[in-house]
């Protein structure tokens, strides 16, 4: 993709666990495509970090080149949906206010396991999204608790940019991370991850070390 644009705090629950007000604008921050990987892929803890974290997502593919798109239009320009694994480290992360450098180590991320169109998948809001973690669940969440749903986003980031197809929007993640556990809970080498979404499928990768 030209462009993977993620939204960061963007479940009610989760802004509440990781002590945030919630946000007047989308909180956005960028992926590069070498942090990302694939359907049954292995995500890679990198070896300047052990505060590997699991942040499940609904993902969105632009299937159009756009630009000032309105809300009550933007579901015409989607392409289609996926699952998407946002795995965070931690602390390079929160080294400034900036989140890209925790973001985007080297496969880091992944997304699949397949492009589901629109007219599959029906109503957005209805939609729930699951993250387990060696068959534990994790985050469980709803699509109608976003902040900002689809159409507000895709509104927003093509009023700053233009959208080309292909591109990703990942709509942030539920409530449940591992940062925000008591005691935290981080990725290991061996474990497995699976992000699941009614109607589109389920994501799965295993942690291995850089």
């Amino acid at each position: 993709p030209d462009k993977i644009i993620c939204v960061g705090v963007n479940y009610r629950p989760h802004a509440e666990e990781m002590g945030r007000e919630l946000p007047e604008w989308p909180l956005l921050f960028v992926r590069f495509a070498g942090s990302m990987t694939g359907h049954r892929c292995p995500v890679v803890r990198p070896r300047a970090s052990t505060r590997f974290d699991f942040e499940g997502e609904f993902a969105v593919v632009i299937g159009q080149a756009c630009r000032h798109v309105q809300r009550s239009e933007a579901l015409e320009v989607i392409a289609g949906y996926s699952c998407f694994m946002d795995g965070s480290v931690r602390d390079w992360q929160r080294h400034t206010s900036q989140f890209i450098p925790g973001k985007n180590f080297d496969r880091s991320g992944a997304m699949g396991p397949e492009l589901v169109t629109p007219d599959e998948v029906g109503d957005l809001a209805s939609l729930r999204i699951e993250t387990r973690v060696n068959d534990v669940v994790m985050q469980q969440g709803r699509l109608d608790e976003l902040i900002f749903a689809v159409p507000a986003l895709i509104e927003y980031c093509s009023t700053f940019t233009e959208l080309l197809p292909g591109d990703v929007i990942a709509t942030g993640t539920p409530g449940g991370v591992g940062a925000a556990r008591t005691p935290p809970v981080w990725l290991e080498p061996g474990d497995r991850v699976s992000v699941s979404i009614d109607e589109i499928g389920r994501l799965d990768s295993v942690v291995i070390d850089e």
